[in-house]
């Protein structure tokens, strides 16, 4: 499926503007001014300034909450991008109640007592993150993420995202059944984009650190829902009609191009009977005019 964008122009300023460069501002803007986020519930609010409310917007991290304060722009990070932030990235301190900036492993932990499928959201986050995706939540959507291209002014969203742990797909997990498959697949389709199911395999690993991680597998698997209307030979049938015009074309062209030559031709055949005849009645004269001087003087 092509990306689609919202406007003409779009394609080639994210282009001039790719989401990698924008993050790696972001990166260095952040850990210049020692950038601090409080957890609270399954949030981080981050305090920052106006330049660094601009390259938030524009990398896509979090939303902007309105506020009376006039110097800083509050921002609220979901875990999963707070984290990024914080492990990946190495450009956000996290603090929670204590008012302590919480190591990684300590702010690890804290996150999966919130939400306990945390690390495998977190992969599945980081997965395509890491590939320059913008992953926002796919709530709307009834699935964990959306993936965009570029920033979601600029292109509409490609892939509807369902995170899967290991086994989750068997007994009461979700896509259990056809019909699940088959409905979420319907949904996607409904709003223009691919089922993107991330299969998230621990290999046996604990969650007691974030060093974990590493040992992770992630599995892609794009679905897309068929339909019966389509015929299997549309592009056998295209191919053949597209190659029958070209014959005709080319057929077109070169009898076209003998109609022309032979136009040109025959006014030069015409000049050239005319030539002999004239030649030939020359011819004919001076023979008689022969004979009869002949005849003449032998008298």
């Amino acid at each position: 499926m092509e990306p689609r964008w919202k406007g003409k122009g779009f394609k080639a300023k994210a282009l001039a503007e790719p989401m990698s460069k924008i993050v790696s501002q972001l990166q260095s803007s952040l850990i210049q001014s020692d950038a601090h986020g409080l957890l609270t519930g399954c949030t981080v609010l981050i305090a920052v300034k106006p330049e660094q409310t601009d390259l938030l917007d524009r990398a896509c991290f979090g939303k902007r909450i309105v506020t009376a304060e006039k110097d800083n722009e509050w921002f609220q990070l979901g875990l999963e991008e707070a984290f990024y932030l914080c492990f990946s990235l190495k450009c956000l301190k996290v603090v929670g109640d204590d008012k302590c900036p919480k190591n990684d492993v300590e702010l690890w932990l804290c996150m999966i007592s919130r939400k306990p499928n945390f690390p495998d959201f977190y992969k599945a986050y980081s997965h395509l993150r890491i590939k320059n995706w913008v992953v926002k939540s796919g709530l709307n959507y009834g699935v964990d993420f959306v993936a965009y291209r570029h920033h979601p002014s600029l292109v509409h969203s490609e892939y509807a995202v369902l995170v899967l742990s290991e086994g989750e797909d068997e007994g009461n997990g979700r896509l259990r059944l056809w019909s699940d498959l088959h409905c979420t697949t319907r949904v996607s389709g409904s709003v223009v984009k691919t089922l993107l199911v991330l299969r998230i395999t621990n290999n046996g690993n604990d969650v007691a650190s974030p060093s974990c991680l590493e040992k992770y597998t992630v599995v892609e698997r794009a679905i897309r829902r068929w339909h019966p209307e389509q015929c299997r030979e549309d592009n056998m049938i295209r191919e053949n009609r597209t190659k029958q015009q070209e014959a005709l074309g080319k057929a077109s062209l070169k009898t076209k191009f003998t109609q022309k030559h032979d136009v040109k031709l025959k006014p030069g055949l015409v000049g050239i009977e005319r030539g002999l005849s004239l030649v030939s009645i020359s011819l004919v004269f001076a023979l008689i005019s022969f004979i009869v001087s002949s005849w003449f003087w032998s008298n």
